[in-house]
């Protein structure tokens, strides 16, 4: 059991690595390709060594470097073991493949199309570097210390230092380019929860009907979905009434709304999107 147990640790260990790898590599190359050649300061620890790059012909890589090291050592302290492990190795090995890509051409010299396809790649990476559980660290932890000490959350923690980078930017480029870096900024957020959730969008309905049992039937015949029904009560007459609650492919959502016509043309359905459906009939992790 014990043996299993570490060849299991092991294998997850591996696929971990392998995300890390390949997400950072996807990042390095969107980061010298697009960003950097632009000056498109967007957020993160990238976007630091971005300004000090053009302030001080530092070299990007040693920037990284240089801020990630401190950061994972107050992290060990204040966020403990896990949390700075599963940072270490994006940590350093993102940094090492800034510096091996330094010198490639830029693959896009309108500011535009750079802060475009710059934070679109740069989502990519973080997303497969994410899917590891794992993390680049940086900008990240620093975002973690701020929530440990104050009542922000995580995301406007995140916010506020990635605001902070980019008005540097404005500061230091001009505000245009703050503005580009703003527009990779929230492609790289969008990216990243593509990668996450996938292409793929589920449909949650909430069904309303008097004929409640015979729409419940039709959809377990005619679309093979299973129904939750849900006790409620009417906000106006009090009344207690069951709502059906119903989730589908979004290729079956059309299939699912004619089935409910046609047993209830008065029954009042709702439909709201579902970035991610696990289970039975669903995506399997």
């Amino acid at each position: 059991m014990i043996e299993r147990k570490r060849r299991t640790t092991s294998k997850n260990y591996l696929e971990q690595m392998i995300y890390v790898i390949i997400g950072s590599f996807i990042v390095s190359f969107a980061y010298n390709g697009f960003l950097l050649p632009n000056y498109i300061a967007a957020g993160g620890v990238s976007g630091i060594s971005t300004i000090t790059e053009a302030l001080f012909e530092l070299e990007p890589a040693y920037v990284i470097w240089g801020i990630n090291i401190p950061i994972l050592i107050t992290s060990y302290f204040l966020l403990g073991r896990a949390a700075t492990f599963r940072s270490l190795v994006g940590s350093l090995v993102l940094p090492f493949f800034v510096f091996l890509s330094r010198n490639i051409e830029p693959f896009a010299t309108d500011p535009l199309l750079a802060g475009l396809f710059g934070g679109l790649g740069v989502g990519i990476g973080l997303g497969i570097v994410f899917l590891g559980d794992a993390s680049t660290g940086g900008t990240s932890l620093i975002a973690q210390f701020i929530h440990k000490f104050t009542n922000l959350s995580l995301g406007a923690s995140l916010a506020i230092i990635d605001g902070l980078i980019v008005i540097t930017a404005m500061i230091v480029f001009d505000i245009e380019l703050g503005l580009y870096a703003l527009i990779g900024l929230y492609l790289t957020s969008k990216s990243i929860d593509l990668i996450q959730t996938g292409f793929s969008r589920s449909k949650a309905t909430f069904i309303i009907s008097d004929e409640y049992l015979d729409v419940q039937e039709a959809i377990y015949t005619r679309v093979d979905r299973g129904v939750t029904r849900i006790t409620a009560q009417g906000g106006f007459t009090e009344d207690q009434r069951p709502i059906l609650m119903c989730v589908v492919n979004h290729n079956e959502i059309a299939a699912l709304k004619r089935t409910i016509r046609a047993v209830d043309p008065k029954a009042f359905v709702i439909v709201m999107d579902s970035s991610e459906v696990l289970g039975q009939g669903f995506q399997v992790e």
